[in-house]
Protein backbone atom coordinates (compact mmCIF):
# COMPACT_ATOMS: atom_id res chain seq x y z
CA UNK A 1 0.00 0.00 0.00
CA UNK A 2 1.24 3.34 -0.87
CA UNK A 3 2.38 5.79 1.89
CA UNK A 4 0.70 8.90 0.63
CA UNK A 5 -2.34 8.99 -1.90
CA UNK A 6 -3.20 11.72 -3.21
CA UNK A 7 -6.47 11.64 -5.88
CA UNK A 8 -7.99 14.35 -7.69
CA UNK A 9 -7.15 16.92 -5.29
CA UNK A 10 -8.23 20.65 -5.77
CA UNK A 11 -7.77 23.25 -3.94
CA UNK A 12 -8.82 27.57 -3.61
CA UNK A 13 -6.87 29.87 -1.59
CA UNK A 14 -9.70 32.08 -0.50
CA UNK A 15 -10.39 35.41 -2.27
CA UNK A 16 -8.34 33.53 -5.20
CA UNK A 17 -10.08 32.77 -8.61
CA UNK A 18 -7.55 30.33 -10.03
CA UNK A 19 -6.70 27.17 -7.96
CA UNK A 20 -3.61 26.83 -5.93
CA UNK A 21 -4.08 22.36 -7.04
CA UNK A 22 -6.48 21.48 -9.91
CA UNK A 23 -6.94 17.92 -10.54
CA UNK A 24 -3.27 16.37 -8.82
CA UNK A 25 -2.62 12.77 -8.50
CA UNK A 26 0.39 11.16 -6.70
CA UNK A 27 1.57 8.37 -4.77
CA UNK A 28 4.73 8.26 -2.47
CA UNK A 29 5.74 4.78 -1.49
CA UNK A 30 7.50 3.85 1.78
CA UNK A 31 11.08 4.55 1.81
CA UNK A 32 10.46 6.58 -1.47
CA UNK A 33 13.06 9.80 -2.21
CA UNK A 34 10.44 12.50 -3.77
CA UNK A 35 11.18 15.28 -5.30
CA UNK A 36 8.53 17.61 -6.17
CA UNK A 37 9.79 20.80 -9.13
CA UNK A 38 8.47 23.46 -10.49
CA UNK A 39 8.20 26.89 -10.82
CA UNK A 40 6.93 29.51 -8.28
CA UNK A 41 3.06 29.26 -7.88
CA UNK A 42 2.95 25.51 -9.93
CA UNK A 43 1.31 25.06 -6.14
CA UNK A 44 4.46 22.60 -4.81
CA UNK A 45 4.37 24.02 -1.54
CA UNK A 46 0.58 24.37 -1.64
CA UNK A 47 0.60 19.76 -1.87
CA UNK A 48 3.36 19.58 0.44
CA UNK A 49 0.88 21.45 3.39
CA UNK A 50 -1.90 18.53 2.29
CA UNK A 51 0.45 15.94 3.24
CA UNK A 52 0.87 17.37 7.19
CA UNK A 53 -2.73 18.19 6.85
CA UNK A 54 -2.28 22.32 7.14
CA UNK A 55 -4.31 22.13 4.29
CA UNK A 56 -6.77 19.89 3.16
CA UNK A 57 -8.29 19.49 -0.03
CA UNK A 58 -11.64 21.20 -1.83
CA UNK A 59 -12.29 17.99 -3.30
CA UNK A 60 -10.35 14.90 -3.93
CA UNK A 61 -8.75 13.07 -0.96
CA UNK A 62 -4.99 12.77 0.63
CA UNK A 63 -4.55 9.42 2.31
CA UNK A 64 -1.64 8.89 4.77
CA UNK A 65 -1.37 5.18 5.49
CA UNK A 66 -4.70 4.83 4.86
CA UNK A 67 -6.02 7.62 7.53
CA UNK A 68 -7.59 10.53 5.59
CA UNK A 69 -6.69 13.88 5.96
CA UNK A 70 -10.32 15.48 5.46
CA UNK A 71 -11.27 13.80 8.71
CA UNK A 72 -10.27 15.99 11.45
CA UNK A 73 -9.93 12.57 14.16
CA UNK A 74 -6.92 12.15 12.16
CA UNK A 75 -4.93 14.77 11.90
CA UNK A 76 -2.79 13.82 15.35
CA UNK A 77 -1.99 10.70 13.82
CA UNK A 78 -1.28 11.72 10.89
CA UNK A 79 0.97 14.45 11.85
CA UNK A 80 2.91 12.39 13.78
CA UNK A 81 3.61 10.35 10.60
CA UNK A 82 4.63 12.95 8.88
CA UNK A 83 7.12 15.52 9.99
CA UNK A 84 7.11 19.44 8.14
CA UNK A 85 9.96 21.27 7.96
CA UNK A 86 10.13 24.57 6.20
CA UNK A 87 12.36 27.36 4.23
CA UNK A 88 13.25 29.34 7.55
CA UNK A 89 15.17 26.92 10.44
CA UNK A 90 14.02 30.70 12.56
CA UNK A 91 10.78 30.19 12.41
CA UNK A 92 10.76 26.41 13.75
CA UNK A 93 13.12 27.15 16.48
CA UNK A 94 11.53 27.48 20.28
CA UNK A 95 14.03 27.41 22.36
CA UNK A 96 16.95 29.15 23.87
CA UNK A 97 19.23 26.01 24.23
CA UNK A 98 19.04 23.11 21.09
CA UNK A 99 18.68 20.09 23.25
CA UNK A 100 15.25 22.02 24.33
CA UNK A 101 14.13 22.58 21.04
CA UNK A 102 14.17 19.11 19.69
CA UNK A 103 12.43 18.02 22.78
CA UNK A 104 9.74 20.31 22.29
CA UNK A 105 8.14 17.76 20.10
CA UNK A 106 8.11 14.34 22.81
CA UNK A 107 7.18 16.37 25.49
CA UNK A 108 3.71 17.26 23.72
CA UNK A 109 3.24 13.34 23.26
CA UNK A 110 3.92 13.18 27.08
CA UNK A 111 6.74 10.49 27.04
CA UNK A 112 8.54 9.52 29.75
CA UNK A 113 11.63 11.93 30.52
CA UNK A 114 14.25 8.83 30.02
CA UNK A 115 12.38 8.48 26.38
CA UNK A 116 12.70 11.81 25.52
CA UNK A 117 16.47 12.14 26.27
CA UNK A 118 16.84 9.17 24.14
CA UNK A 119 15.17 10.20 21.07
CA UNK A 120 16.87 14.05 21.71
CA UNK A 121 20.04 12.27 21.86
CA UNK A 122 19.43 10.12 18.91
CA UNK A 123 18.17 12.80 16.40
CA UNK A 124 20.99 14.69 16.89
CA UNK A 125 23.29 12.19 16.46
CA UNK A 126 21.67 11.50 13.11
CA UNK A 127 21.65 14.77 11.81
CA UNK A 128 25.71 15.25 12.56
CA UNK A 129 24.77 17.82 15.77
CA UNK A 130 26.07 14.97 19.00
CA UNK A 131 27.45 17.49 21.26
CA UNK A 132 25.61 20.55 20.32
CA UNK A 133 22.97 19.87 22.88
CA UNK A 134 23.78 22.86 25.16
CA UNK A 135 24.21 25.42 22.64
CA UNK A 136 21.93 28.24 21.75
CA UNK A 137 19.98 27.54 18.25
CA UNK A 138 20.66 31.54 17.07
CA UNK A 139 24.23 31.31 17.73
CA UNK A 140 24.51 28.52 14.91
CA UNK A 141 24.81 28.62 11.59
CA UNK A 142 22.03 28.41 8.74
CA UNK A 143 22.71 25.09 7.69
CA UNK A 144 23.19 24.06 11.50
CA UNK A 145 20.24 25.84 12.35
CA UNK A 146 18.24 23.95 9.13
CA UNK A 147 19.64 20.39 10.96
CA UNK A 148 18.93 20.63 14.25
CA UNK A 149 15.15 21.57 13.10
CA UNK A 150 15.19 18.16 11.51
CA UNK A 151 16.27 16.77 14.80
CA UNK A 152 12.88 18.17 16.03
CA UNK A 153 11.11 16.22 13.74
CA UNK A 154 13.02 13.00 13.83
CA UNK A 155 12.85 12.81 17.57
CA UNK A 156 9.43 12.67 17.02
CA UNK A 157 9.70 9.25 15.27
CA UNK A 158 7.84 10.70 12.01
CA UNK A 159 7.49 7.93 9.00
CA UNK A 160 7.81 10.30 6.16
CA UNK A 161 9.26 13.83 6.12
CA UNK A 162 8.30 16.74 3.91
CA UNK A 163 10.63 19.62 3.60
CA UNK A 164 9.40 22.76 1.57
CA UNK A 165 12.74 24.47 0.45
CA UNK A 166 14.47 23.46 3.21
CA UNK A 167 17.97 25.11 1.62
CA UNK A 168 16.56 28.26 0.27
CA UNK A 169 17.98 30.51 2.47
CA UNK A 170 20.99 28.60 3.08
CA UNK A 171 24.92 29.35 1.93
CA UNK A 172 26.11 26.63 -0.26
CA UNK A 173 28.26 24.84 3.04
CA UNK A 174 24.78 24.90 4.74
CA UNK A 175 23.28 23.01 1.48
CA UNK A 176 25.71 20.18 1.47
CA UNK A 177 25.09 19.85 4.68
CA UNK A 178 21.00 19.62 4.82
CA UNK A 179 21.26 17.72 1.73
CA UNK A 180 23.48 15.34 2.95
CA UNK A 181 21.89 14.68 6.23
CA UNK A 182 18.19 14.37 3.77
CA UNK A 183 20.06 12.02 1.73
CA UNK A 184 21.38 9.72 4.92
CA UNK A 185 17.56 9.73 6.55
CA UNK A 186 16.24 8.34 3.60
CA UNK A 187 18.93 5.64 2.55
CA UNK A 188 19.97 4.39 6.18
CA UNK A 189 16.81 5.11 8.19
CA UNK A 190 14.56 4.20 5.47
CA UNK A 191 12.69 7.46 6.17
CA UNK A 192 10.51 8.75 3.13
CA UNK A 193 11.41 11.95 2.16
CA UNK A 194 9.33 14.57 -0.20
CA UNK A 195 11.45 17.34 -0.64
CA UNK A 196 10.35 20.41 -2.45
CA UNK A 197 12.62 22.40 -4.18
CA UNK A 198 13.50 24.64 -7.41
CA UNK A 199 17.48 23.70 -7.64
CA UNK A 200 17.22 20.84 -10.50
CA UNK A 201 20.82 19.61 -8.76
CA UNK A 202 18.62 18.83 -5.48
CA UNK A 203 15.96 17.31 -7.75
CA UNK A 204 18.32 15.36 -9.07
CA UNK A 205 19.03 13.13 -6.03
CA UNK A 206 16.18 11.76 -5.45
CA UNK A 207 14.76 8.43 -6.52
CA UNK A 208 11.39 10.43 -8.78
CA UNK A 209 10.62 13.53 -9.28
CA UNK A 210 7.36 15.17 -9.67
CA UNK A 211 6.62 18.20 -12.06
CA UNK A 212 4.20 20.86 -11.16
CA UNK A 213 2.64 23.22 -13.52
CA UNK A 214 -0.28 25.44 -12.57
CA UNK A 215 -1.77 23.25 -10.16
CA UNK A 216 -1.24 19.82 -11.87
CA UNK A 217 1.24 17.14 -11.79
CA UNK A 218 2.10 16.73 -15.07
CA UNK A 219 4.88 14.08 -15.10
CA UNK A 220 6.16 11.44 -13.23
CA UNK A 221 9.31 9.73 -13.41
CA UNK A 222 13.13 9.07 -12.14
CA UNK A 223 15.55 11.74 -12.38
CA UNK A 224 17.34 10.74 -15.89
CA UNK A 225 13.99 10.46 -17.29
CA UNK A 226 13.43 14.27 -16.37
CA UNK A 227 16.29 16.19 -17.10
CA UNK A 228 16.41 14.28 -20.40
CA UNK A 229 12.96 15.66 -21.65
CA UNK A 230 13.91 19.50 -22.44
CA UNK A 231 10.94 20.43 -23.65
CA UNK A 232 8.72 19.40 -20.83
CA UNK A 233 11.29 21.43 -18.39
CA UNK A 234 11.50 24.55 -20.09
CA UNK A 235 7.49 24.25 -20.46
CA UNK A 236 7.80 24.20 -17.19
CA UNK A 237 9.86 27.40 -16.52
CA UNK A 238 13.00 25.32 -14.94
CA UNK A 239 16.27 24.40 -16.03
CA UNK A 240 17.70 21.47 -16.27
CA UNK A 241 21.35 21.08 -14.40
CA UNK A 242 24.16 23.01 -15.71
CA UNK A 243 26.01 19.17 -15.56
CA UNK A 244 23.28 17.94 -17.44
CA UNK A 245 23.21 21.04 -19.73
CA UNK A 246 27.52 20.96 -20.48
CA UNK A 247 26.92 16.92 -21.25
CA UNK A 248 24.55 17.24 -23.81
CA UNK A 249 26.18 19.93 -25.73
CA UNK A 250 28.96 17.66 -25.28
CA UNK A 251 27.52 14.85 -26.39
CA UNK A 252 26.49 17.00 -29.29
CA UNK A 253 29.85 18.00 -30.36
CA UNK A 254 31.19 14.43 -31.04
CA UNK A 255 32.25 13.41 -27.24
CA UNK A 256 30.92 10.25 -26.09
CA UNK A 257 29.52 10.58 -22.92
CA UNK A 258 26.92 8.51 -20.40
CA UNK A 259 23.79 10.11 -18.93
CA UNK A 260 25.09 12.93 -16.65
CA UNK A 261 23.37 13.95 -13.81
CA UNK A 262 25.72 15.71 -11.50
CA UNK A 263 28.86 17.77 -11.76
CA UNK A 264 30.85 15.07 -9.94
CA UNK A 265 30.07 12.33 -12.85
CA UNK A 266 30.65 15.09 -15.71
CA UNK A 267 34.36 15.14 -14.02
CA UNK A 268 34.23 11.17 -13.34
CA UNK A 269 33.09 10.61 -17.26
CA UNK A 270 35.58 13.43 -19.38
CA UNK A 271 38.68 12.41 -16.76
Amino acid sequence: MSQIVIQDVEFSYRGQQDKALDGVDLEINQGEFVAIIGANGSGKSTLAKMMNVLLVPDRGSVTVEGLSTSDPDNIWQIRQQVGMVFQNPDNQLVATMVEDDVAFGPENLALPSEEIRRRVDLALQVVGMDGYQSHPPHKLSGGQKQRVAIAGILAMKPDCIVLDEPTAMLDPMGRKEVLNTILRLNQEENITVVLITHFMEEAGLANKIAVMQRGVVTEVAPPREIFSNTALISEAGLDIPEAVKLAKELQERGISLPDIMTADELVEALC
